[in-house]
């Protein structure tokens, strides 16, 4: 089922978690926050959403490396009820990525930033601060040919000191598969 991302008050301080990466160790946010900027990107495997905007967002993770933009993915999704988004297939998956992918196994993370979808992209700046919530840009399941790139947009605003224009359109995508308790 698609959903889109609430809005969200802006200011707030990101939530510090530590989690297994695809490269087999633990990394927390502090460690992998960028100089200048992190976007911290909750996706999956098996979304077409995610599927659609993936290599747009490994383009826009290179370009923002050398202005000091780091960017962190995150699985959230219940792998047991979705075997796509398992650990093993995880790592197949991001053999190349620009950015570490980590597993949200317990979902804390994901419940602790307010995550709601796969995508769904908080840009934070220097300090941590979260100055964007919302969309990729304009192509939700497919490119939009000219779109402005409003996520890459924003982040290079962050970090060379500025904030984001408006508005801030939230991403569409599939709901985080929650476990069930």
């Amino acid at each position: 089922m698609a959903v889109e991302s609430p809005a969200t008050a802006l200011g707030a301080a990101a939530p510090e978690f530590t989690l297994r990466g695809t490269d087999g160790r633990m990394h927390g946010l502090h460690e992998l926050r960028g100089a200048r900027g992190t976007l911290v990107a909750f996706i999956c495997n098996h979304c077409p959403y995610v599927q659609a905007v993936l290599p747009r967002l490994l383009r826009d993770a290179r370009e923002l490396a050398p202005l000091g933009g780091n960017v962190i993915a995150i699985n959230p999704n219940d792998a047991e009820a979705y075997p796509e988004d398992s650990y093993a297939r995880m790592v197949e998956a991001a053999r190349d990525w620009p950015f570490p992918y980590l597993h949200d196994e317990t979902q804390q993370v994901a419940r602790a930033y307010g995550a709601v979808c796969t995508p769904d992209f908080f840009g934070y700046d220097a300090e941590l601060r979260l100055r964007y919530r919302g969309r990729l840009d304009a192509g939700r399941k497919q490119p939009v040919d000219a779109a402005p790139r409003e996520l890459f947009e924003a982040m290079q605003r962050i970090a060379s000191g500025q904030l984001p224009l408006p508005p801030q359109h939230p991403s569409m995508g599939c709901s985080i598969k929650w476990r069930m308790v």
